[in-house]
């Protein structure tokens, strides 16, 4: 129903109104294609070989970046690159092979305990659902997430800090949380591209749209998405 004024109101139950999703909608669309024009092609940062290699590489990546996931990785796939391998070392070697990863001692449990799990209960593999992915030691929704789309092409939008403080700043989530932040961004671009837009976003922030000292107006993004109460805000704070 459209009130007097020929405005869309608030749906029951929601604090957002149609126009406003719209308005979303349309400035999605309009930074995917900036998106595209800046990376028409993206890779996934975190070298790996399979699911496997792919789902520890991405819960190492937890408070560590992914240059050190990756000078990490080479030494512990070529002592242990499946479920199997992995099972029958010992904790104290794992660790010493990811130590210089942050939170290295919790991992290296996790990385030994999930990879029984997957040897015990999946056949050795890699399971492809959301509850059985997060039932593993050590993985949360977004790694989960990360594995389903990246691996087995399956609907998903992971949402790391990158994409959590970009999606606040250019006005497509209230940032109020990760989990809502995920609900905006998959409502707002289209489902078949969720794998790459969540990809070419961590690439933007990195590259082009850092968290400090960020000139809004210079960005070819932030410069028309961002508003200007925010543009101010973050202008105050450099």
């Amino acid at each position: 129903m459209v009130p007097e004024n020929g405005l869309p109101g608030k749906p029951r139950g929601t604090g957002v109104t149609l126009l406003q999703r719209m308005r979303r909608a349309e400035k999605a669309e309009r930074i995917r294609e900036v998106l595209d024009e800046h990376y028409p092609e993206v890779e996934i940062p975190l070298a790996h070989r399979d699911p496997y290699t792919l789902l520890l590489a991405v819960l190492l990546s937890a408070q560590t970046t992914d240059k050190k996931v990756n000078q990490v990785t080479p030494a512990l796939f070529a002592r242990a690159s499946t479920p199997e391998e992995m099972a029958k070392l010992p904790v104290e070697e794992i660790h010493r092979l990811i130590r210089e990863v942050g939170l290295a001692n919790q991992k290296a449990k996790a990385i030994r305990r999930l990879s029984e799990i997957l040897v015990e209960e999946h056949g050795g593999e890699v399971p492809r659902s959301f509850e059985a992915l997060e039932a593993l030691p050590g993985v949360g929704h977004k790694t989960a997430s990360v594995v389903m789309v990246q691996a087995f092409g399956q609907p998903a939008f992971p949402v790391d800090t990158h994409i959590h403080r970009l999606a606040a700043r250019w006005g497509l989530s209230s940032g109020k949380s990760v989990e809502r932040t995920e609900r905006d961004l998959e409502k707002v671009f289209p489902e078949e591209t969720w794998g790459k837009v969540h990809l070419q976003i961590i690439y933007f922030g990195r590259e082009h749209c850092p968290a400090r000292r960020h000139d809004l107006d210079a960005c070819p993004i932030c410069s028309w998405a961002a508003t200007a109460k925010r543009k101010r805000g973050e202008a105050a704070r450099r």
